[in-house]
C-alpha cells in the first residue's frame, strides 16, 4: 500500500470547509481506495453507495428520502451515473446545522454532466486525483513510474509484460463501456483510433484541421474527441499564453496523454530500453514530467508560451505574484539555449527550471538552474 499523505490532507481539509467534497479524476487512480479509508475512519459512520452496481444504483432510486435522512459521512462513487444527484444536494448542503458531510467520486468532469456548477455553486469544494506521484511511490521508482505510469495497478504489476497488459485492457474498458456509460454517443472504435493517433501528437500545438482529414470529419468533431479524453481525465489540454509582446504568439493549446503508461501502451513500448530508442522519447519525459510538476503546482494559471519565431516555454505558472518557467529536457547535462534566454526577457520571468531525468542541480543563469524532477517538485511546491 503506497501511502498518498498529502493528498489525505487536502482532501480533509475540503471535507472541512464545504458540506459537499467532489473527488475528480480518471477510473482507477484510487479515489474509491481513498473514500474507503475516509469510510472507515469517520467517526460518526458512513453511508456507502457504489452506483457503479446496480444495488447501489437501487439505493437511490428515491434520492431525496434517502439521502436526506442519513448522518455522518455520505459516500457516492461514480456521481456521473446520476446526474441527477446533484439538484437533490443542493437543499440538503443548506441544512443548518448540517448533519451529513457528503463525498463524491466522479470519472468525468462538471463539464461533462450537465448542470454540476449551477446546482451546487458555493457549496462544493473539487479536489482532482492524480495518479501516483514520484513524491508518493519515492525517488528510486522514477523509471518504473515514468514507464507504467501512475494508475496503481499498472505501476504496482508484477512485471513489466502484465503492466503493459492491464494498460491495454483499460484502453479497451475505457471505449467500450466507461465513455458510452456517460451517453456518449461515438463509436468505440472512433475513439480508440482517435486516441491512437493523438498519441502520436503528444507534447505538439493542438493541429484540429490535420487529425480531421486523417479521419475524414470535421473539425468540430475532432475537437469533440478531444474534449470527451479531456473530460475524463485521459489528455490534458495546456493553454496557450499570449500577451501584447509584438511578437505572433502560438494561440493553438497543446496537448499530452496525462498518463505516460498509457502514451506508452499505444506506442508499443514496453520498456525503458524501447523508450530510450523511440522518437517520442523526449515527447514522453516532457509528458510525465509536466504532469508531476500540475500534481504538485496545480493546473490552475498553467499555460505554455511560443511564437512563430520559434521561442517557446513548456510551462508559465504563475504563483503568489511571481512568474517561474519550467522546461523539460531529457540530455544528460542541459544548458542555457537562446529560446530560454528569450523566455526569461519577454515574460520577465522571476525563476526557470531546467527538469531532466539526471540527479544533479547546478546553475545555468543567474535565475535559471537544471535540476532533477525531485528537486523542482519542492520547488514549484514552496518547500525548497
Amino acid at each position: 500500500m503506497i501511502k498518498r499523505d498529502l493528498l489525505i490532507k487536502t482532501v480533509q481539509e475540503a471535507i472541512a470547509e464545504a458540506p459537499i467534497t467532489v473527488l475528480l479524476g480518471a477510473r482507477q487512480v484510487g479515489k474509491t481506495t481513498l473514500a474507503h479509508q475516509f469510510s472507515r475512519d469517520w467517526p460518526e459512520g458512513a453511508h456507502v453507495f457504489d452506483l457503479e452496481t446496480e444495488s447501489g444504483r437501487a439505493a437511490l432510486s428515491t434520492p431525496e428520502l434517502v439521502l436526506s435522512g442519513l448522518r455522518g459521512l455520505v459516500v457516492v462513487d461514480e456521481v456521473q451515473r446520476m446526474p441527477h444527484l446533484f439538484t437533490v444536494l443542493r437543499p440538503l448542503s443548506d441544512r443548518e446545522p448540517q448533519p451529513a458531510q457528503f463525498l463524491l467520486l466522479g470519472s468525468a468532469s462538471p463539464t461533462l454532466i450537465k448542470g454540476v456548477s449551477e446546482s451546487l455553486a458555493g457549496r462544493v469544494r473539487f479536489v482532482p486525483v492524480a495518479g501516483l506521484s514520484l513524491m508518493e511511490t519515492g525517488l528510486q521508482a522514477q523509471g518504473d513510474l515514468w514507464l507504467r505510469g501512475g494508475f496503481p495497478r499498472s505501476f504496482l504489476a508484477t512485471s513489466e509484460a502484465a503492466s503493459l497488459r492491464w494498460r491495454r485492457d483499460f484502453i479497451t474498458t475505457q471505449v467500450e463501456r466507461d465513455i458510452p456509460q456517460l451517453g456518449i454517443r461515438v463509436p468505440p472504435e472512433t475513439i480508440r483510433r482517435f486516441w491512437t493517433m493523438l498519441a502520436h501528437y503528444h507534447g505538439q500545438a493542438w493541429n484540429g484541421e490535420e487529425l480531421a482529414r486523417s479521419m475524414g470529419v470535421s473539425g468540430k468533431t475532432v475537437r469533440h474527441y478531444l474534449d470527451i479524453l479531456a473530460g475524463t481525465y485521459l489528455v490534458r489540454v495546456l493553454p496557450p499564453w499570449f500577451e501584447n509582446l509584438g511578437k505572433r504568439q502560438v494561440k493553438s493549446p497543446k496537448v499530452y496523454l496525462r498518463d505516460s503508461g498509457l502514451l506508452h501502451a499505444f506506442l508499443n513500448v514496453g520498456s525503458m530500453a524501447a523508450l530510450q530508442a523511440h522518437p517520442k522519447y523526449g515527447a514522453s519525459w516532457e509528458g510525465f514530467a509536466l504532469e508531476q510538476v500540475l500534481d504538485r503546482a496545480g493546473a490552475f494559471q498553467a499555460h505554455f508560451w511560443s511564437t512563430r519565431q520559434g521561442a517557446e516555454l513548456d510551462l508559465l505558472l504563475e504563483r503568489d505574484g511571481r512568474r517561474i518557467g519550467v522546461e523539460f529536457k531529457c540530455a544528460d547535462a542541459p544548458t542555457i539555449t537562446k529560446s530560454m534566454y528569450v523566455a526569461l526577457q519577454d515574460l520577465k520571468l522571476d525563476r526557470l527550471l531546467v527538469v531532466y531525468p539526471g540527479g544533479v542541480s547546478y546553475p545555468i543563469h543567474p535565475k535559471a538552474a537544471a535540476m532533477p524532477l525531485a528537486d523542482a517538485l519542492h520547488e514549484v511546491s514552496g518547500q525548497r
